[in-house]
């Protein structure tokens, strides 16, 4: 009624303070609450008008209220559904394909993704698993919010969600493959909702690509390789191989030492000449300077006009696997034989690569000169003389063993040919003269130059040579399709036998004693007779008149030289004789 709101304005219009009292003070710079004691706009409050008696009347009080009974129902206390439904999230996981226009290997990647879907407040989100080295922005792919369902309005709710479907969002279809224990047994089932069979993830193409063993990757992963250790270890050690470059012009062909240096610490390459005096050919000291030398270049095409290959078009370089001695290796267009390498290189390649045979081949020795002369040009790309024993040389210099022999052969020509076999001790070699003998038709001299002679039946590649343990009196040796039987020896062969007699085989130690023991008897009967015979001369020479021409025409001297011929004593005489010849210098005169 309009009377009624009038008077109401009419009261509100009589009150003039509506301020709130103050219910804060302060104390000793501390502020401090106060019981407010006034209402709003300084109305007197009732709990002021009450004193302590009526506040304790009340507070003792028993209320009239009647308490319900059991008859009565009992109600469960509510509990909100932001309360109930808190923390409770169904999960489920799925993927979608992102589409690649401008690539040649791939059409499509398969991203997964999971889907979370929080009771609560029917909110969801979505996630991606991040992948360590995809180079996609990966994480939180969709904010926590309610997803539009349809252009109506409405937003998806759990009841339609469901394994095997597709969930799209902003243009994107997620297709679901699986859910959580928790979101298939104990929400879905209980809601009364089957879900469908989970579904297998699909492969991503480009994963699978990247686990081939074959695959080359546009992105080179930084090595792990520790640069300065290997450089600490590999530092100032390279290997040295001894070749020949080989021209490629057919009319001017030509070769020319050369040695390769491969620096392991960085794995270049230098080319030096090897210069000699009177060449022909200008010093230059390097014939290609270090540096890294491909081997095999990409298949990409590239200018040809570029100098140097930079590594982006280089498949492999050279290493030390691919030098071997024996090959010819192509450095720059340019071939290399191998021939040789220094001794560190050999135990590296032992070390390293023991399948590598890094000896060189040698050819079969072809006859030209002594083996180990022929064995020096194969060697070394300057033959050098070859190594002798200094120490035995020089021990056993001048001492040679004497030995006559007799051509063992059908021929008859060859009958009664006499020869004397010489073994050099300071070099092993055996040099063959041959005497004169009168009205043979045969010429003496030298037989056989001073050279080592094999053995019948060794290789030719590794020879057996004829030592003093093989010269045995009565054996027969071959020496250059020649039979020689060993007759005699001379005194010293016995003595040196006999001084390395545990060198030396009893057979051929008793066949010298059995030959030259009987000759030494001999020569010393011999040598006793002669010296009786000698003093009877003497006593001769001083009973007659040694100035006398008719002195060895006397009958008593002819006597005593005719026994001394026929008793083998002449020689032996003579040459006491000679001795006596500064004494008696006109008796031999004659």
């Amino acid at each position: 009624h309009p009377s009624i709101s009038i008077q109401k304005y009419a009261l509100c219009v009589q009150k003039s303070a509506f301020h709130r009292p103050q219910t804060l003070s302060y104390n000793n710079g501390y502020i401090l609450p106060q019981r407010p004691t006034v209402g709003i706009g300084k109305e007197p409050l009732l709990s002021e008008q009450l004193n302590q008696q009526d506040i304790n009347e009340l507070s003792f009080e028993t209320p009239d209220i009647a308490y319900a009974t059991d008859d009565q129902p009992q109600y469960e206390e509510f509990v909100p559904a932001h309360v109930a439904l808190h923390k409770k999230i169904l999960r489920f996981n799925g993927y979608f394909l992102e589409e690649i226009a401008y690539s040649p290997e791939e059409e499509h990647r398969v991203r997964p993704v999971v889907i979370y879907y929080y009771l609560e407040d029917d909110s969801m989100c979505i996630m991606e698993p991040a992948v360590e080295n995809s180079g996609i922005l990966q994480g939180k792919r969709l904010k926590r919010q309610r997803f539009p369902k349809n252009e109506r309005g409405e937003h998806y709710q759990w009841k339609d969600l469901n394994i095997g479907m597709d969930l799209e969002v902003y243009g994107f279809k997620y297709h679901i493959t699986q859910c959580d224990p928790f979101t298939k047994q104990d929400f879905m089932e209980s809601e009364g909702i089957v879900l469908n069979e989970p579904e297998p993830m699909p492969e991503d193409p480009y994963s699978r690509r990247r686990k081939k063993p074959n695959l080359q990757l546009s992105h080179t992963t930084p090595s792990t390789f520790d640069k300065l250790h290997y450089f600490l270890n590999m530092d100032r050690k390279v290997l040295r191989f001894y070749a020949l470059y080989v021209t490629s012009d057919d009319v001017y062909k030509d070769t020319w030492p050369v040695i390769i240096y491969y620096y392991l610490v960085d794995d270049t390459v230098k080319i030096r000449e090897v210069h000699e005096r009177n060449n022909g050919r200008d010093p230059f000291p390097l014939f290609m300077h270090r540096r890294r030398i491909p081997k095999k270049l990409k298949p990409e095409i590239f200018p040809s006009c570029v100098m140097e290959v930079s590594k982006e078009y280089v498949d492999e370089y050279y290493s030390p696997k691919d030098f071997e001695l024996g090959q010819t290796v192509k450095l720059q267009n340019h071939q290399f034989l191998l021939l040789n390498c220094d001794g560190f290189t050999r135990e590296y390649y032992k070390e390293n690569y023991p399948d590598m045979v890094m000896e060189a081949e040698i050819p079969p020795y072809n006859g030209f000169g002594s083996l180990e002369n022929s064995l020096q040009n194969c060697l070394y790309v300057t033959p050098r003389p070859p190594k002798v024993k200094f120490l035995k040389n020089l021990e056993n210099d001048h001492k040679v063993l004497r030995y006559t022999a007799q051509l063992d052969s059908s021929s008859p020509s060859d009958e009664g040919r006499c020869f004397i076999l010489s073994y050099y001790l300071s070099d092993d070699m055996i040099s063959i003269y041959e005497k004169q003998t009168r009205n043979s038709g045969i010429i003496g001299g030298k037989f056989l130059e001073k050279t080592r002679v094999p053995k019948p039946g060794s290789s030719v590649d590794n020879p057996e040579f004829y030592s003093p343990a093989d010269l045995a009196i009565g054996a027969t040796i071959e020496i250059f399709s020649h039979r020689f039987v060993l007759t005699n020896a001379d005194l010293y062969v016995l003595k040196y036998m006999e001084s390395i007699s545990n060198q030396i085989p009893s057979q051929t130690l008793e066949s010298l004693r059995q030959k030259l023991g009987v000759e030494m008897a001999t020569d010393k009967a011999v040598e006793q007779n002669g010296n009786h015979l000698i003093c009877l001369f003497f006593f001769f020479l001083f009973l007659h008149n040694l100035n006398s021409p008719q002195f060895l025409r006397l009958p008593a001297c002819c006597g005593f030289l005719t026994y001394s011929r026929c008793h083998s004593l002449h020689k032996t005489i003579t040459n006491r004789c000679r001795s006596l010849d500064l004494c008696f210098p006109s008796l031999f005169a004659r």
